[in-house]
């Protein structure tokens, strides 16, 4: 990897307020300054046509309100363009097993991209809940030594009906069996989010509360739920990635 090149930060949350804070969980967890960034709205801006993977030393996507499985014509032109955008941009990322990580709506993309099928049969409310790890995972870079089980902060009406063809399953979980997965040697994807802690979630859950994940009623519950564990592993993922591609003398793993 060439020094100095920038992680780009893709988002698709149309709330100024929770896209920001998302960021700067992004920062936080990641040990990354901003400075070392480039992020684009893309539910604002698009991804660029003429983007460049040369330019950049890694990929993050986080999480949206919008939902892969939601019947097409229900969805607004705003979700087809991003659903657009990443069809093109995962061509090329799977292509030169360019270093990604998506986590939620990023784990649904590329599940969708790789033929998986993306469906509300998994689906979880928010929370903080145990994941498994397999023993291929176990072997992988970004959860070597860690414990068997590690606690995680999710809430997902979809995820991945199977593992993506061709990919490797990394964590699996009893209500929802895709949990985390890689493609080659570069590219991975969580249903959870690595980035988060009790802040951000609360921030979310009074956001997205009338979205569906839950019922307004029972927002004082889940603020409660997601505050009673840390999820240290979980973070600890962002951070493995980041000092795996982005950060200055890191090396790129290639098959």
């Amino acid at each position: 990897m060439t020094e100095n090149k920038p992680l780009l930060v893709l988002q698709l949350r149309p709330e100024d307020r929770i896209a920001d804070s998302e960021y700067a969980c992004f920062l936080k967890y990641g040990q990354l300054p901003a400075s070392m960034t480039e992020r684009i709205r893309i539910e604002r801006y698009g991804i660029p046509a003429d983007l460049q993977l040369d330019n950049y030393s890694a990929i993050l996507v986080g999480g949206s309100p919008f939902d892969i499985s939601t019947p097409l014509k229900k969805k607004s032109a705003e979700q087809l363009q991003v659903e657009a955008d990443f069809q093109r941009l995962l061509q090329q990322v799977i292509a030169q097993d360019f270093p990604f990580l998506g986590a939620c709506s990023g784990n649904g993309l590329l599940g969708n991209y790789l033929g998986a099928g993306i469906s509300s049969r998994y689906g979880e409310a928010v929370g903080c809940v145990e994941l498994d790890i397999t023993e291929e995972g176990k072997r992988d870079k970004l959860l070597v030594d860690f414990p068997d089980k590690i606690d995680v902060l999710l809430g997902h009406k979809e995820a991945c009906d199977e593992t993506p063809a061709g990919a490797a399953l990394l964590m699996t979980g009893q209500a929802c069996p895709v949990q985390m997965f890689r493609v080659g040697n570069n590219v991975y994807a969580t249903q959870f989010h690595p980035e988060g802690d009790a802040a951000e979630f609360t921030l979310r859950i009074d956001a997205y509360k009338h979205h569906g994940y839950f019922l307004p009623e029972e927002a004082e519950q889940l603020v409660e739920a997601v505050s009673r564990k840390p999820t240290p592993f979980a973070q600890e993922i962002l951070r493995r990635f980041v000092a795996a591609y982005v950060l200055p003398g890191a090396t790129r793993e290639v098959g």
